[in-house]
């Protein structure tokens, strides 16, 4: 009789014990600091296509667990490991385990600020687009291959650069890449309104058009007051069939983009860019215009003004001309001034 109390003794010391501990176990895993500890908040991201092994490799190398066994156990618990969602999470000094996961099972649709200028070239967009979300600049890419291939509105390859308006814009991070172009997409509508699409009608041009004579317009000066001049000047070569012969247009035909001086090679380059060898405007926009250039085109100066020529003071500003003979004398002027320029350069270097 004593045998089988001590027996059960035993067995009451033992199952107790290992209830406890499970009992404190459980309670580190759940409300014990686990995550920053002793550390200051910092934000984890989550990128598209993370696994969870994924998740924990970054958890790990970031130094954000600081007991990744309990994380682990306590993430299949709640199938978070089944869950993973993209996101930019911010993860508190001293959060427990259970808070950690509670805010990647949120789903964090927390707004990142999209920014992109000065892009030549629509290979050049994802990489910017895309720096601060969480969609990669291959899944962008493919997304926009998808959406050139399938819209019905007439972007193309070579146009569908200019339905990205350079301007700073608010997404969530964990944006799908269809999502980003759909904004993009809504964002360009919104500027094309009926006071706009008018003005285009009236010039007689579309807005892919109007994108592309105003991505000229911008490469040809860096002067924002010369934009309505410039844009002019292209609009009355287009209505007179003259070549718009824009030497911006033959740089982005070769892809000679380090070139200082256009040279009768570049003109002579077989390629519809090539507005020397073919009248009207190129297929697309040699770069990614801005706002305020697509609007001086729309609200372009009337003149006469078919030529144009650096001003012999390189200020940057253009002489513009109606007539050959006085564009003629603008560029001696100009070559003048360029042939002591780099006379007085040569002196100063012996």
């Amino acid at each position: 009789m004593a045998e089988v109390s001590k027996t059960k003794l035993t067995f009451f010391l033992i199952t107790s014990t290992l209830l406890i501990t499970f009992v404190f176990y459980a309670y580190q895993i759940l409300y014990t600091p686990n995550i920053l500890v002793d550390r200051d908040d910092r934000t984890f991201i989550i990128r598209s296509g993370y696994t969870f092994r994924k998740v924990q490799e970054e958890l790990g190398k970031g130094g954000f667990v600081n007991d990744m066994v309990s994380f682990s156990f306590l993430a299949r618990i709640k199938d978070y490991d089944k869950h993973v969602l993209p996101g930019r999470y911010t993860f508190r000094r001293n959060m427990t385990n259970i808070q950690a996961i509670d805010v990647l099972e949120s789903g964090s649709r927390q707004a990142v600020k999209v920014t992109f200028t000065n892009v030549r070239l629509i290979e050049e967009l994802g990489e910017k687009i895309t720096k601060n979300i969480g969609v990669t600049p291959l899944e962008f890419d493919e997304a926009l291959e998808e959406f050139t291939e399938t819209n019905t509105e007439g972007f193309t390859r070579e146009n569908v650069i200019s339905m990205f308006l350079p301007n700073t814009y608010e997404v969530y991070f964990n944006v799908l890449p269809d999502e980003l172009i759909e904004r993009m997409h809504r964002e360009y509508k919104k500027f094309w309104n009926e006071e706009r699409l008018a003005k285009a009608n009236a010039i007689g041009l579309t807005p892919f058009e109007i994108s592309t004579l105003a991505s000229i317009v911008q490469a040809e000066s860096v002067k924002k007051e010369e934009s309505k001049i410039i844009a002019g000047l292209y609009i009355n070569r287009l209505k007179r069939n003259i070549p718009l012969q824009a030497d911006p247009t033959l740089v982005f035909a070769t892809k000679d983009f380090g070139a200082k001086r256009i040279l009768n090679s570049h003109k002579e380059v077989d390629s519809p860019y090539n507005t020397y060898k073919y009248a009207g405007l190129p297929p697309g926009p040699i770069n990614m215009p801005q706002i305020y250039t697509l609007d001086a085109v729309l609200d372009y100066q009337k003149h006469e003004y078919i030529y144009m020529c650096a001003r012999e003071d390189f200020s940057g500003y253009h002489n513009f001309a109606a007539t050959l003979t006085e564009h003629n004398r603008n560029a001696q002027r100009y070559q003048k001034a360029l042939t002591l320029e780099i006379q007085k350069g040569k002196q100063q270097r012996k």
